[in-house]
């Protein structure tokens, strides 16, 4: 029997977008957003004194959105993807995106008109880089400050993954736990993390902002269903800078003409 932990938030987020890129660009480059998928997961089960395992999908928000520093897409970046240039030229800006977006938070009763928190809710992304970097960069692009609600609690679900197998591994019950066995020293895609919980194969194809987004709602859940405490593990700098990054949200062209 899995005892169960106090699972401290309602509500979670799943997020996984895409940006615009060019072959051999790492991190550091000035990317836009060009696709904004989420998936909200609640509770089936929670009781009254916190304690749950069963997730459930109950909403899907889903945009492209249309670059302005560098509106045309690199061949690299619609073949990774699978975005074409006519689905972002005719997507509204990011701005525009995320009041759309906010007005899917409202909707379903996250945050109120003001924006202010009315449950508990955390953002789940593959990694950190989704709103650590993308985010933080596309707000610098657009000339809009990050909005708070996207800074307050983040979970890094490829860390989550990580500790669980690492926890379940070194458990003298993990045959019982299901921790399946994964090489050292790699990077854990989804495809490893969903092979790590026992999970089928990834649904869909990769790269594809809904798709990764659907799939990381699958170890969220199987996470929860595991007994795994859901709960922030990263932190977000809404002022992060690049060196790229010159005066009222100018693309400084010489690191990148």
């Amino acid at each position: 029997m899995i005892k169960l932990p106090k699972q401290p938030y309602d509500a979670f987020l799943v997020l996984d977008v895409e940006g615009t890129c060019v072959q051999g660009s790492g991190f550091d480059y000035p990317n836009e957003i060009i696709e904004w998928p989420v998936c909200l997961l609640r509770w089936k089960d929670k009781n009254s004194r916190g304690k749950a395992r069963v997730l459930e999908v109950v909403d899907e928000f889903r945009s492209f959105v249309r670059p302005t520093w560098r509106p045309q897409l690199s061949s690299f970046c619609t073949t990774l993807t699978g975005i074409t240039q006519e689905q972002v030229d005719a997507a509204p800006t990011f701005p525009e995106v995320l009041q759309e977006f906010r007005t899917f938070l409202e909707k379903n009763k996250l945050i109120d008109h003001c924006g202010q928190r009315l449950v508990r809710f955390c953002f789940c992304t593959d990694g950190p880089y989704d709103i650590r970097d993308f985010v933080v960069k596309q707000c610098f692009i657009s000339k809009i400050p990050v909005p708070v609600w996207l800074t307050w609690d983040v979970m890094d679900v490829r860390r989550a993954v990580g500790e669980w197998h690492d926890f379940a591994t070194a458990s003298a019950e993990r045959r019982q736990v299901g921790a399946f066995p994964l090489p050292r020293r790699v990077v854990l895609s989804i495809p490893r993390q969903l092979h790590a919980l026992g999970l089928e194969p990834f649904e869909g194809r990769q790269h594809s902002g809904i798709d990764d987004t659907r799939n990381i709602c699958r170890l969220v859940v199987e996470l929860a269903r595991r007994g795994w405490k859901l709960q922030p593990n990263t932190s977000i700098n809404p002022n992060r800078r690049w060196p790229w990054m010159g005066k009222r949200g100018k693309v400084l062209e010489e690191y990148y003409s």
